[in-house]
């Protein structure tokens, strides 16, 4: 957010308020934001408080990024039910861990929704945090608020087939629809000539390195599109996801990446370090372009964002959370329909929408039994006594987080 904040003039003269529980780190967020705004010449007025509500008062937009004990409990979602012999890819927003990621979190969102629908009803809410599906799924079904969740998903599927077709990411134009993490790319196109690219696609997939995206290379063999933005991720789907690796989660690498910009932060802060460049270019996220084409009125075309369907796909579920394009102007984010999707792959992701809205009552009402219900319908779940007993275990774990929104 701060590399896409600093890089641009839009937002000049706006108030930008950091918000966080830790007032050490958040003042070392405020010295690195008050440090970027003054060598970008930005313009923003930068304030931060730990008290959320205040914060806003009178926001026009309100950025969501939050988790709760993020790698510990992240990394209990995808061990405990392995113990029990359920094989799943990441546990994070499908599966078990999905259930339990929702069950966690919605709570904490609603808590700062019925603030906004107190304090500025008329803010767009944007979030970045997981599950988002079951996050906007919740939004669309029990809050009036106006809402998009982002993510990047779709710049990573273009990223796969552009290697596989051996041509630049920026050469290779992709429309995608479907659900986060589980997009149908219903167009692949020549930026430049506007020629279909799927027949080339088909052709030099044959030929590619057999290891790269496996999974995600059968469903393509399977139903003539491609489907989501990697192995991982789209495995937390299907039953057969554990097939092209089951290794979860690096958390070894997060953790390590996190301890190394904490050094470079303090580095730079101390003097013993310059600014690096890259901190000062877009991150190719879209949030600070959907705040600018708000606020300026200037009609821009998002490539992908989460919102409440409404038959904005219209074969799948009215009260689902879909991926679409999304066009942004001062009236808000508008949807962009790309029409139904095929017919056999709107089947497939209608199985996990089922299981999407069970676990976003489970967490509404902090129901045991609608959760027991989301695992006993779920595609990666493969036994009853196994759903009980991981069940048991996580919830047990997560009871201080689980109360109801409503």
């Amino acid at each position: 957010m701060f590399r896409d904040l600093f890089s641009t003039q839009d937002l000049a003269a706006s108030t930008l308020v950091l918000v966080g529980r830790n007032s050490e780190r958040l003042q070392r967020a405020e010295r690195v934001a008050s440090l970027l705004n003054r060598k970008s010449g930005a313009g923003l007025k930068i304030e931060s408080t730990t008290d959320w509500r205040t914060a806003l008062d009178g926001a026009e937009f309100v950025v969501h990024s939050t988790a709760i004990e993020r790698n510990r409990l992240w990394r209990l979602d995808f061990e405990v039910p392995r113990k029990f012999g359920i094989r799943h890819t990441l546990g994070e927003n499908g599966g078990p861990g999905g259930l339990f990621f929702t069950l966690r979190t919605l709570p904490v969102v609603f808590d700062f929704v019925r603030e906004i629908e107190r304090r500025c009803p008329r803010a767009l809410f944007i979030n970045f945090s997981n599950p988002e599906s079951r996050i906007v799924l919740g939004l669309g079904q029990y809050s009036r608020i106006r809402c998009v969740g982002l993510c990047h998903g779709i710049f990573i599927a273009r990223h796969h087939v552009a290697s596989i077709l051996g041509l630049p990411d920026e050469r290779v134009d992709v429309w995608g629809a479907g659900l986060n993490h589980f997009q149908c790319l219903m167009q692949i196109r020549d930026r430049e000539t506007g020629a279909d690219l799927y027949p080339l696609l088909r052709e030099k997939e044959k030929s590619y390195d057999p290891e790269v995206e496996p999974l995600t290379r059968d469903l393509f063999r399977g139903f003539g599109y491609w489907l989501g933005c990697g192995d991982g991720h789209v495995g937390e789907y299907l039953s057969f996801g554990w097939e092209a690796g089951e290794g979860g989660y690096n958390f070894g690498w997060d953790e390590s990446e996190r301890a190394k910009l904490d050094q470079l932060i303090d580095d730079v802060l101390s003097g013993r370090a310059e600014i690096p460049d890259w901190w000062l270019m877009p991150s190719g996220e879209r949030a600070v372009e959907i705040i600018s084409s708000v606020m300026h009125n200037r009609r821009r075309l998002i490539e992908s964002g989460v919102v409440y369907n409404q038959s904005v796909i219209p074969n799948l579920p009215a009260s689902a959370a879909v991926e679409v394009p999304l066009m942004a102007d001062h009236a808000g984010v508008h949807p962009v329909s790309l029409g139904p999707l095929p017919d056999a792959i709107a089947k497939l992701m209608t199985i996990q929408i089922g299981v999407q809205q069970l676990a976003v009552e489970a967490a509404v009402h902090a129901s045991k039994e609608l959760a027991l219900q989301a695992l006993l319908i779920d595609p990666v779940v493969n036994s009853a006594t196994a759903a009980r007993s991981l069940l048991d275990e996580l919830w047990d774990i997560n009871r201080p987080y689980i109360r109801s929104c409503i």
